[in-house]
């Protein structure tokens, strides 16, 4: 375990170097290309979920924004959530979002909707990460809330969970411990994958 550990926070340190040497030209282009991907990732919403309900994340730094897909979920008859902390060691809660409503920074600089806003319970959850593994591994910030959320959403109903990366946040392994979860997919601005097999992510 502490190796794993170790490795982890080595491993954070390189993806961010590598996520932060993507040229802001490319990365705008990268969350551009998200848009066509729309109806895939409506197509993986559980079939119970009519008007399904996207979980997405106002991206910080230089992570892939997802900010031009969500509009185009929207469009589509999606209705958007952002994610909100509730407390440390808590699962995260869900809140309805639209474009154009106020969000409060909280820590680490995450802009969240107030809490005046409508909670809902996500179909799809667009994941962020530092890096991803054919696996569905992910590796996260090392806080453990995806962990933690995914393992109570799926436990009470069906959801899909896709993580999103540039194609150099993708590897052949991610290191992983018993409690971590993996994402169904990894969404990248030229496609969807499925994973096929289970494993943790962090």
């Amino acid at each position: 375990m502490p190796n794993v550990v170790a490795e982890k926070h080595q491993l954070r340190i390189e993806a961010r170097r590598i996520r932060d040497a993507i040229d802001p030209v490319t990365r705008a282009a990268a969350a551009k290309r998200l848009v066509m991907l729309a109806d895939q990732v409506l197509a993986e919403a559980p079939t119970s979920a009519a008007a399904p309900v996207v979980s997405a994340y106002i991206a910080i730094g230089s992570e892939l924004d997802p900010a031009p897909l969500l509009g185009a979920l929207v469009g589509r008859g999606a209705t958007i959530a952002l994610p909100v902390m509730a407390a440390k060691n808590a699962p995260l809660k869900f809140r309805a979002w639209q474009v154009g409503d106020g969000l409060v920074e909280r820590m680490w600089g995450i802009r969240e909707p107030a809490g005046t806003a409508t909670e809902v319970e996500p179909d799809i959850l667009l994941v962020p990460l530092l890096l991803v593994d054919r696996a569905g591994r992910r590796l996260g910030y090392g806080g453990g809330f995806y962990d933690r959320t995914l393992a109570k959403l799926q436990s009470f109903k069906p959801i899909f969970a896709a993580g999103l990366a540039f194609p150099e946040q993708c590897v052949d392994a991610v290191p992983h411990e018993r409690y971590d979860r993996a994402v169904d997919a990894v969404l990248t601005p030229y496609g969807l994958d499925h994973v096929h097999q289970s494993a943790g992510s962090d």
